[in-house]
């Protein structure tokens, strides 16, 4: 859990920048994979992390700018760009919107209480699942670019084709 405001810049910034490299590995071509058609595809679920960066922090106070808005339901209003370029690049613009308002916080804030989605949660506790939420769907993500037939990023050790670039082989499954 977080106990200082640093420690949540630190490590949203390491894991935006994660996020970024899933976003920036996917053409547009590939955007629109899913699992079928009932599930979100990539395209979707990139926006949906814009969305996220955006919505959570509200509920904190921390008011979120960026080139799009939230709607009065508190989701983005607009559809997802039409590539992962411009989603990639509002991503960018929320995060480091993100980055800026939590220069406000005081580490007394982390501990303070919030209501979010019906629950009594601190402040350090919204920020690990802002974070927590976010690995998720880029874990779902790196699994529908496989099926896409894309090499996700290395994010937190190699691929099983980046091993070779430690000369070494791929661990066996």
């Amino acid at each position: 859990m977080f106990r200082r405001v640093e420690d949540v810049k630190t490590i949203w910034a390491q894991e935006a920048e994660k996020t970024l490299a899933v976003f920036q590995a996917i053409p547009d071509a590939a955007a629109h994979q899913a699992v079928d058609p009932q599930h979100r595809d990539l395209r979707r679920l990139a926006w949906h992390l814009v969305e996220t960066v955006l919505e959570l922090p509200q509920n904190l106070g921390l008011r979120v700018k960026g080139p799009v808005g939230l709607g009065p339901d508190g989701f983005i209003a607009a559809p997802p760009p039409a590539t992962m370029a411009e989603i990639a690049m509002t991503y960018q613009a929320v995060s480091a919107s993100l980055l800026d308002h939590l220069g406000s916080w005081s580490n007394t804030e982390l501990g303070r209480s919030f209501t979010l989605y019906g629950e009594s949660w601190t402040g350090a506790y919204a920020f690990y699942v802002l974070v927590s939420h976010q690995t998720h769907h880029r874990a779902q993500m790196t699994v529908l670019m496989r099926q896409a037939g894309l090499k996700p990023p290395a994010l937190y050790g190699p691929t099983r084709e980046g091993w070779a670039e430690f000369g070494m082989e791929a661990p066996k499954v």
